[in-house]
């Protein structure tokens, strides 16, 4: 049992004054509290480390939510800027697409409710200094990106029209790290993307567009004499004039797109495209982080707040036992005139002392955990790297350790404030079994708040366990990957850089080990592809063609991926640098393109911009991959050999190198050295293996499952502490009670059943309640489950099993514990 308090009784502390204490009243207060919570060194620690944990999940995750989600970007009045997106219900088109620079210049010219607008494609490309050669990340915005953002450089100036594409950008970043802050930079001349141009600026540190990577900015100047209609999938940012909304600006832009086939030309399947197109008008935020991401640190910090609250509960029950015990104590200082009001402000002081305490410790496990969390964070999250420990955070804290204090102290201090001065003549005697419906509620809560934690973590485990089971068409066992850029006089056209590739290739198969190696333009798991509509013989004239993905490919390409060739044969090595119009289609793309007919022989137009006489043969039939990640459908893919009809048609300058060996951990030496026998200029880079890339495409699901394990795991257990807690509060009260039981001939098994059925009965309540719950919060986890139903029976079943289980054990120590007493004992003590 917890000791009373010792605290000194001084009458000017319970007299008749001011209800509201001074701050001389309250200072001893604290003085009190705190001694008093020193003499009961379990209870102090047990409140202070339940709490510490639960503060600091919620402090770390605020923190993140708060640089990623809620503190303004870099850039004067983020909230104006917005993505230009569209969208054409009952087209082939996605649900939501980038537009085309058709878009952008129309819009540029015509709207009247921007104050700017800018285009941008980004990627990685080549970096010459000197000797030094590498491939970085850079961008190329049209030139009023700088104006629409309205950020300024640092030194230097920004580009102007007549720079055309030969001026750079570079950041903060790159000018420190390749020319140490040097200021003579500006104006000199470097290759970049295999061409001079000349450095004319640097940004200021804290710039970063598209991506945080980001490092260098190439000038382009886009005018209307260049746009060729329909190249869809180019990103566009505005800035909206002060006072437009974004249902006004989508309206505007709807209205102006039904111009650009007057303006700029148009095939029959783009106007019938524009007559449904409807302009979507997107935070830049919600662009930037993505719908999956935002969903999973909402998820995570609804999460931590759940495991504070179960937190809270346990340490007000804490607190309830706490008051109890020393019931005798408060109600001798109400029996010689303290008033209600200073009773409860004396126990809130304890209150209060507890949550100061833990928030300090949180603040230090913050502190500590933070850098961990942002290391096991996938990447591409934006303004990771500004996580820490801030202002704003230590502000939340503090005003979190309040609540938490009221939350935790309020009720007890309220209960205890108004004790049954019958307690003086009662003396020792035991409970007689009081009713514990206040705590019974406060475990209930808890049972119910850890059961929709436990379920959402069991729906993101299964999803998981789901993703892995699946066959994205390829293998990702014993894959290397990686790329490298020529920039040599004498490869300039499609049939000299094949004929190259299939010199490396050879090279690579003569390594010890390697038994295949092979060429692909967009390597799965890694890039994108490209997208192109294609018309057949056999469509009527005003047919709309189909769209489909694009590949190109040679060597050993669908050997070494283990992707099965279902009829017909692929590129031969002669086709990767010899001029010819072959195709080969997935199983999905000739049932597009030919349902219910042999796609073998038959011809196809691919549309390359305004281009569609171009006529290729299919003469082999693929089975379907993934691309981009194992939760989507199968892609329809047309692949295309390395050199087209043409020689100058296209040519493959830096395709992903795909190869097979068991020692793909050992290969990275050796394939830079074969690479540095064809292209000593050359960087390598993008080197993974398959099963890298695999995991990685997982990461944010595994992330966010791993992390909500553990917050449901803290849970379970705060929940079944607090069961175990009050139950053992109830055997000791009860303990007289108990002896007369069986003194009278109840056994020992009776008196366990009836102390588990009474934990059990409440956790059941608390199953109930956390069913309910759990079947409407689970839905927030659309975007994040795969193959599995927001409300799962089985696992709804399974989870609510296990948390009866849990309870069930933690009744039973109190339970045997009851079980265990000594009538005569028990009589003899009272």
């Amino acid at each position: 049992m917890i000791a009373p308090s010792r605290a000194p009784f001084e009458q000017n502390q319970f007299g008749d004054g001011d209800r509201f204490a001074s701050m001389k009243d309250s200072a001893r207060d604290l003085r009190h509290a705190w001694r008093s919570l020193l003499r009961t060194p379990g209870f102090f620690a047990a409140a202070v480390g339940t709490l510490a944990l639960a503060i600091g999940a919620v402090a770390g995750m605020f923190n993140v939510v708060n640089k990623v989600m809620r503190e303004p970007l870099p850039f004067p009045k983020p909230d104006r800027l917005v993505y230009l997106m569209g969208t054409a219900p009952g087209s082939d088109l996605p649900p939501r697409y980038d537009l085309g620079n058709e878009h952008y210049v129309h819009y540029r010219e015509s709207s009247k409710l921007i104050d700017g607008v800018f285009t941008f494609i980004y990627g990685t490309s080549t970096f010459r200094v000197g000797e030094r050669v590498e491939r970085i990340p850079m961008a190329w915005p049209s030139n009023d990106m700088y104006s629409t953002l309205e950020v300024r450089p640092q030194i230097g100036r920004l580009p102007v029209e007549s720079d055309n594409d030969d001026a750079v950008v570079i950041s903060d970043q790159l000018w420190s790290t390749w020319f140490g802050r040097d200021k003579s930079v500006i104006g000199k001349w470097y290759f970049v993307s295999d061409s001079l141009k000349q450095i004319i600026g640097v940004m200021p540190p804290e710039f970063h567009f598209p991506e945080d990577e980001t490092l260098l900015w190439v000038s382009s100047t886009i005018r209307a004499s260049d746009v060729r209609p329909g190249n869809l999938g180019t990103p566009i940012v505005a800035r909206m004039k002060e006072g437009v909304t974004s249902d006004a600006l989508a309206a505007e832009l709807t209205r102006l797109a039904k111009g650009l086939p007057a303006r700029f030309g148009a095939s029959p399947n783009y106007t019938r495209i524009l007559d449904k197109h409807r302009a979507l008008v997107i935070p830049i935020l919600d662009r930037m982080v993505g719908p999956g991401l935002k969903t999973s640190l909402y998820v995570l910090l609804g999460a931590v707040a759940v495991v504070l609250l179960i937190a809270c509960a346990n340490v007000a029950n804490l607190f309830l036992v706490r008051a109890e015990a020393r019931r005798r104590d408060l109600t001798v200082r109400r029996a010689i005139g303290a008033s209600r009001a200073q009773l409860i402000r004396f126990q809130m002081a304890e209150s209060l002392v507890v949550a100061l305490t833990s928030g300090v410790l949180a603040i230090a496990l913050a502190a500590v955990t933070l850098p961990l969390f942002v290391h096991a964070a996938p990447g591409g999250i934006p303004r990771l790297e500004e996580v820490g420990l801030d202002a704003p955070t230590l502000i939340a804290t503090f005003g979190l350790v309040i609540l938490v204090a009221l939350a935790c102290g309020l009720t007890p201090a309220l209960r205890s404030s108004s004790p049954d001065l019958t307690a003086l003549r009662e003396g020792g005697r035991g409970s007689t079994g009081k009713r514990t419906w206040g705590r019974d509620l406060l475990v209930a809560g808890q049972t119910a708040l850890a059961l929709v934690l436990l379920i959402g973590s069991a729906l993101l485990v299964e999803s998981f366990q789901r993703l892995k089971q699946v066959n994205p068409g390829y293998a990702i066992k014993d894959l290397y990957t990686f790329q490298f850029a020529p920039d040599q006089p004498g490869l300039q056209d499609g049939p000299s850089l094949g004929a190259m590739h299939n010199r490396v290739m050879d090279r690579l198969r003569a390594l010890p080990g390697v038994t295949d190696v092979g060429i692909i333009n967009n390597i799965p798991l890694d890039e994108g592809t490209g997208s192109v509509r294609v018309r057949t013989d056999e469509m009527s004239g005003d047919a709309q063609p189909v769209l489909l993905n694009l590949n190109f490919t040679g060597g050993d390409y669908f050997r070494t991926m283990s992707i099965p060739l279902l009829q017909g044969r692929v590129f031969t090595r002669e086709e990767a640098a010899t001029p010819n119009s072959n195709a080969i289609v997935s199983r999905s793309a000739a049932a597009k393109l030919w349902p219910g007919q042999n796609a073998l022989g038959r011809r196809i137009r691919p549309s390359f911009g305004n281009q569609d006489t171009l006529t290729f043969t299919v003469v082999g039939i693929v089975g379907d991959v993934k691309q981009n990640d194992w939760r989507e459908s199968d892609q329809a893919i047309v692949y295309m050999p390395l050199t087209g009809p043409t020689p100058s048609a296209w040519g493959m300058g830096s395709p992903a190198y795909v190869v097979k060996s068991g020692r793909t951990e050992s290969l990275k030496r050796e394939v830079r050295a074969v690479v540095h026998e064809f292209a000593p200029e050359a960087p390598v880079y993008r080197e993974f293996t398959m099963e890298f890339l695999a995991r990685r495409s997982m990461i944010q699901l595994s992330f966010t499952m791993l992390t909500l394990g553990v917050v449901s795991a803290l849970a379970l257990i705060l929940g079944a502490v607090g069961l175990y807690g009050v139950l053992s509060y109830v055997v000791a009260q009860r303990t007289r009670e108990i002896g007369v039981r069986m003194a009278l001939g109840a056994t020992a098994a009776a008196v366990r059943r009836q102390i588990v059925s009474q934990g059990t009965k409440v956790v059941l309540v608390g199953v109930l309640v956390g069913v309910a719950a759990a079947f409407a919060s689970t839905r927030l986890l659309g975007t994040l489950l795969y193959d599995v139903k927001a409300v799962d029976p089985i696992v709804f079943a399974v989870m609510s099993v296990t948390m009866i289980a849990m309870g069930a054990l933690a009744s039973y120590m109190p339970a045997r514990r009851a079980s265990n007493v000594d009538p005569i004992e028990a009589l003899r003590s009272d």
